[in-house]
């Protein structure tokens, strides 16, 4: 099952199924507006999909304005340095353990909406990420039961400020400027997918050209040892995100340097995840 965020006719935000390119009003059908509370009601996501099997107007795909999957999710890690050639790549060795900082709602925005270089910068970064979205809540929770945890997917392109990154040995400021990361366009239930994700190409292509190519079977961390990982912190919550890493290809690490400048387009693709793009301007 795929499920968007939008903005129905009236302008009201709602919960939808995709059907190849119809949308099932889900909230229309009396179930929550936003993800974020149907992942609360245990029974929410089977729910979902009896009412988007059950006959009645769809709405088309095209032209409806998408909101991100999650809106207000209690945690949002973001991992770094979890592709080996990402590491050597930024001059760090592999890490023995998942990076983790935070993100915060302000910084992204969805699907088809720009993200915007700060005017405080030119070093505005792109990194294509696959998303893992917690469905049941747990703290210890082991890695042989994590994926049980994990309900589904979603894209993230983890826009970087990069001179502000470096700033310090902490990476949250460069990582968190305002509208500067896409999420989206949906979210994908785990069923949908192979175990944990794996095995699944990523790529971010800019302007057309690939720039990064790779595939999720190459991470450091698997999402099961990310979803351990984070709940040995603080207990996980439904709708809790985890953004799992990027691989080799960023902009900085290039010769000279590439980075995003207002008119780029930058696709972040995952195979059976979907296609996130976002066009990128200056900060207002």
């Amino acid at each position: 099952m795929r499920l968007i965020a939008f903005k129905n006719p009236a302008g009201a935000p709602a919960l939808g199924a995709r059907l190849g390119n119809d949308v099932v009003d889900l909230t229309a059908r009396g179930l929550p507006t936003t993800l974020d509370e149907l992942l609360r009601d245990p029974g929410g996501l089977d729910a979902a999909r009896a009412a988007a099997d059950a006959p009645g107007e769809r709405l088309a795909l095209a032209g409806l304005a998408l909101l991100p999957p999650l809106q207000h999710p209690a945690k949002a890690f973001a991992i770094g340095l979890n592709y080996v050639d990402h590491a050597a790549e930024s001059n760090f060795a592999p890490p023995a353990h998942p990076v983790l900082f935070q993100r915060f709602p302000s910084s992204w925005v969805a699907h088809g909406t720009a993200i915007e270089r700060p005017r405080v910068s030119v070093q505005f970064d792109y990194e294509a990420e696959l998303v893992a979205v917690i469905g049941k809540g747990g703290r210890y929770i082991p890695k042989e039961r994590a994926l049980e945890h994990v309900a589904g997917y979603s894209l993230f392109n983890e826009g970087s400020i990069r001179d502000y990154q470096f700033r310090s040995n902490q990476w949250l400021w460069g990582k968190n400027f305002d509208r500067s990361g896409g999420f989206g366009p949906e979210f994908v239930t785990a069923d949908e997918l192979p175990p944990g994700a794996a095995g699944l190409r990523i790529q971010c292509r800019l302007n057309g050209q690939v720039m990064q190519d790779a595939n999720t079977r190459d991470m450091i961390f698997d999402v099961a040892t990310l979803v351990a990982a984070c709940s040995e912190g603080m207990a996980l919550q439904p709708g809790d995100m985890i953004i799992t890493g990027t691989p080799s290809g960023v902009g900085l690490a290039r010769k000279p340097p590439v980075w995003l400048k207002p008119g780029d387009v930058c696709e972040i693709e995952v195979e059976g995840v979907g296609l996130l793009r976002n066009p990128v301007i200056d900060e207002a």
